[in-house]
């Protein structure tokens, strides 16, 4: 089953949420310093996926094109107005942290590495083993954010599967025409692009200046056009 991976990856971030917002004895302070260090695990991570790409060329124009258009769609704007629209049908306006928890774990749990390996891999060979270890990590991801976000975090479940299970059906057409060679090497330009967003995403959970980091999400596109382009005719 294609989307196997996918579908417990869902799941198990559902259920960390669940437990994450029942959870009564965190305090604050606790909160905070989790966030804090998630933050800085978050921005290990993004420096260790940006070293795979081999093309800087590559990562600057996907991330300068792609943010372009993602200012000009307002990603970011309308992922917090999905959010925001989720709060007032939960009727929870007096913690206020639905938008901002569900674009959070979108983000973190959608841009990186094994999200597009794993995904790739589930397509490709029918492997989800890459998968439903990324569904332990989110699982525990989730409680810790929705214990400090709130239920917000338990909605992210919804985008994470769409686009893993997109990614996954799309690998089982794209594997009949695409070359092995190139696919490493798109697999590894994609890697870096989403490791700046992560790094990004890590900076806004130290609580440093925001970063519209949804903007920069059609740069994985453009990533993906700029090897064709570059492998085709150089």
């Amino acid at each position: 089953m294609v989307l196997l991976g996918t579908l417990v990856n869902g799941l198990a971030i559902i259920i960390g949420a669940w437990i994450g917002v029942n959870v009564k004895h965190f305090s604050q302070s606790m909160k905070d310093t989790v966030m804090k260090a998630i933050g800085l695990a978050v921005l290990v991570l993004g420096f260790t996926m940006t070293l795979e790409g081999t093309e800087f060329l590559i990562l600057i124009f996907s991330l300068a094109l792609g943010g372009i258009i993602g200012e000009r769609m307002n990603i970011e704007g309308k992922l917090n107005e999905l959010g925001s629209w989720l709060e007032r049908k939960m009727k929870k306006s007096s913690d206020g942290k639905i938008a901002e928890g569900f674009v959070a774990a979108t983000l973190l749990f959608v841009v990186g590495a094994m999200a597009i390996i794993g995904a790739l891999d589930s397509g490709f060979r029918q492997d989800h083993s890459v998968l439903l270890t990324k569904s332990v990590l989110d699982g525990f991801s989730s409680i810790v954010f929705a214990a400090t976000l709130g239920i917000g975090v338990m909605f992210s479940a919804v985008p994470v599967v769409i686009y893993q299970g997109l990614i996954a059906l799309s690998a089982t057409f794209i594997i009949q025409w695409l070359p092995e060679e190139l696919l490493d090497v798109m697999i590894s330009e994609i890697t870096a692009v989403g490791g700046i967003m992560i790094i990004g995403i890590g900076l806004n959970l130290l609580g440093l200046p925001k970063i519209r980091i949804a903007n920069l999400l059609p740069s994985i596109v453009i990533a993906v056009l700029f090897v064709l382009i570059y492998y085709r005719f150089f």
